[in-house]
């Protein structure tokens, strides 16, 4: 993936979490369709593409529900395009190996406590990756058009485009505010 462009697909509800800075973290275990069958890191810095059709309200804690309803405003499942608003740079990855753990971050993202539970149980060998994100957002949103290559349940695609080279971003969250998240974040799993 070194040349083009690298997307991490991910619900359009927690890319809004991200782009308005209410979250800094992301959970993955990986798609299903995963060359390694396990998800890894493949790049230190990506954009983050908006994913609508396994969005679940009953995953979203109630006070965050509303925004996954803006998020399907407009969408349908025969849309030809997606719209990018975010880039991020992965700021610290960190490995969750039990509950008791992420029971301790329950109030810094917006999903339930069972869904949380239920990534960090599915594939039981491998550990959740706890991603902490420095997001960006586009200065100007980017259309592009939705391949077949970008379609299935994986979670790193490479982006058909030149586009966004040219795209201005600026940060979600200044410094101190960014850095404060992360401290938290150190607090609660005991790492600071």
């Amino acid at each position: 993936m070194a040349n083009q462009p690298v997307a991490l697909k991910e619900w359009a509800v927690a890319v809004e979490a991200l782009r308005s800075g209410q979250q800094i973290l992301m959970m993955r275990k990986g798609g299903i369709r995963e060359e390694t069958r396990d998800f890894q890191v493949e790049s230190e810095s990506f954009y983050l593409f908006p994913t609508y059709e396994h969005q679940k309200k009953q995953w979203i804690k109630p006070e965050f529900q509303h925004q996954l309803d803006r998020t399907l405003e407009g969408w349908s499942i025969e849309d030809t395009e997606v719209t990018l608003h975010c880039y991020a740079e992965l700021a610290e990855d960190i490995l969750i190996e039990d509950k008791e753990q992420l029971d301790k971050l329950g109030d810094l993202h917006i999903w339930t406590d069972t869904f949380a539970e239920e990534r960090l149980k599915w594939k039981r060998t491998k550990p959740l990756h706890l991603m902490l994100l420095r997001v960006y957002e586009l200065d100007e949103p980017v259309k592009l058009p939705i391949l077949s290559s970008y379609i299935g349940c994986k979670s790193w695609i490479q982006l058909d485009t030149d586009v966004l080279e040219a795209a201005g971003r600026k940060p979600v969250l200044d410094d101190e505010s960014f850095q404060r998240q992360i401290e938290q974040v150190h607090e609660r799993l005991g790492l600071s």
